[in-house]
């Protein structure tokens, strides 16, 4: 198995938004989408966007990085029902090396309308769990992965 990292130059970068289609067992009583399954979608968006960068879960995995979530915070604009399509865009507001934080836009893809806003903050982990600097330790990652920020 390689561990070679291919890294897409910052001029090539237009992150296309991941866009989710609400299914049935996502919904409440009141058939509006579990504002739980947020935090879902959000995972998602955030591994399209990583992929689109070309370190997608599987190739940090292979480089025994992990990146879990330190803080989530969501403010929820209008309801999301069951058979809507959910537009999620991603931007990288801030990385470090240490630690990168995530904004998300959730909108109706037919509307436009807001759905919710949201942010994530994770950091960056080895495989025995110790905090890790990617910079230093892949600095072709930081110097060609995240400078779109």
């Amino acid at each position: 198995m390689s561990n070679e990292i291919k890294i897409h130059e910052p001029k090539e970068f237009e992150i296309k938004p991941y866009i989710h289609h609400t299914k049935y067992h996502e919904t409440n009583q009141q058939g509006i989408i579990n504002h739980s399954n947020y935090i879902n979608w959000m995972e998602d968006a955030r591994m399209n966007m990583l992929e689109q960068m070309g370190l997608g879960f599987k190739q940090m995995e292979e480089l025994e990085i992990t990146s879990p979530v330190l803080a989530v915070s969501i403010e929820y604009r209008s309801a999301v029902k069951f058979d809507d399509s959910v537009v999620i865009e991603t931007k990288c507001l801030s990385y470090d090396g240490h630690k990168m934080e995530i904004a998300y836009r959730m909108y109706d893809k037919e509307t436009g309308e807001d759905r919710a806003v949201a942010k994530s903050t994770h950091c960056f982990l080895n495989k025995s769990g110790v905090p890790i600097s990617v910079n230093r330790i892949y600095p072709e990652l930081d110097t060609k992965g995240f400078t779109f920020t």
